[in-house]
């Protein structure tokens, strides 16, 4: 290439240093360390160079942004798990997240890690009984297991929010109840493995819902036998069975019955399971909490006719 004004031929290079940048911050959601950097051939001058101009943003120490100022969930987890350094762990609620186990990425980012070196944005966790088996690789991202984030999740949820979570893991992650008695058998005396064995020894069927959590924590809370949640009988699905006394509890959430066609054919399907031999109550959400003990009440009575037939 011609300098036009001095006839001096530069030389191009074949692969700019930048080109290299953006190459190694592809394969971590667009985030590198300085010590990246510098393996990619930027010294200090060219690192703060690219600051200046923007083309590296500077998100915590020694960790930057390549192209890119206000970083996405992923970019902002990878980030923050490269802050704390080696062997660190997205974990706890921001994990949940990076799984699907729970929607939304909320407040600062949940890193399990050695050092406890604050940054900006960035809640650490220190743990004695984080194992190598405990971390894994999710979208480029060093995190916790699924079985270990519904661990860490029991020292921060109540239980309602850890059996959604833990059912949520099931559905989403394939996660096995023996993978979370392994967690407890090697902690047994840990706070959160008392609250993760609430949960095991409470799910059979993975509840879809947060109205079923509640059905199910009502039942415990007025001494009803527990159900089955989400079985098959007779060609169908339904909420909630107590098998032995052929009684099933549907539970009617407004949402799922505005139209002409659900309302028909839970009619239908509630006549065919009472051919089958099944009676079927449904319950709604406002009785549920408007009248507890009356429903309560009737259940009870059913249970006991149905079971002296």
């Amino acid at each position: 290439m011609n300098n036009s004004r001095t006839g001096i031929r530069l030389q191009r290079p074949v692969a700019s240093v930048d080109l290299e940048l953006s190459r190694r911050a592809a394969k971590q959601h667009g985030v590198l360390t300085r010590e990246q950097l510098t393996e990619a051939g930027l010294n200090r001058n060219a690192i703060s160079y690219r600051l200046r101009i923007g083309r590296l943003n500077q998100l915590h120490r020694n960790v930057y942004a390549v192209g890119h100022a206000a970083p996405a969930p992923l970019p902002r987890a990878m980030a923050a798990v490269l802050a704390c350094g080696p062997g660190a762990l997205l974990s706890h609620r921001s994990a949940a997240a990076l799984w699907g186990i729970v929607a939304a990425w909320r407040g600062a980012v949940d890193v399990t890690a050695r050092n406890t070196h604050r940054h900006r944005g960035v809640r650490i966790h220190r743990s004695a009984t984080l194992a190598a088996r405990d971390g894994t690789v999710h979208f480029g991202i060093p995190v916790t297991t699924p079985a270990r984030t519904l661990f860490d999740l029991a020292g921060v949820l109540d239980h309602a929010a850890l059996t959604r979570a833990a059912n949520e893991a099931r559905i989403v992650c394939r996660v096995r109840p023996g993978d979370l008695e392994a967690l407890v058998i090697h902690t047994p005396t840990h706070p959160a493995s008392a609250r993760l064995r609430r949960v095991i020894d409470h799910q059979d069927a993975p509840t879809r819902s947060a109205f079923e959590d509640v059905f199910l924590a009502f039942t415990e809370r007025y001494g009803l036998p527990r159900p089955a949640v989400n079985q098959h009988v007779a060609g169908y699905e339904v909420d909630m069975l107590w098998r032995r006394e052929r009684l099933i509890v549907e539970l009617d959430g407004r949402r799922f019955h505005d139209q002409d066609r659900p309302f028909e054919h839970d009619r239908e399907k509630d006549a065919n399971l009472l051919v089958a031999g099944f009676a079927v109550v449904r319950i709604t959400w406002r009785r549920l909490h408007h009248e507890p003990e009356r429903e309560a009440s009737r259940l009870r009575a059913l249970l006991a006719a149905r079971a002296a037939v």
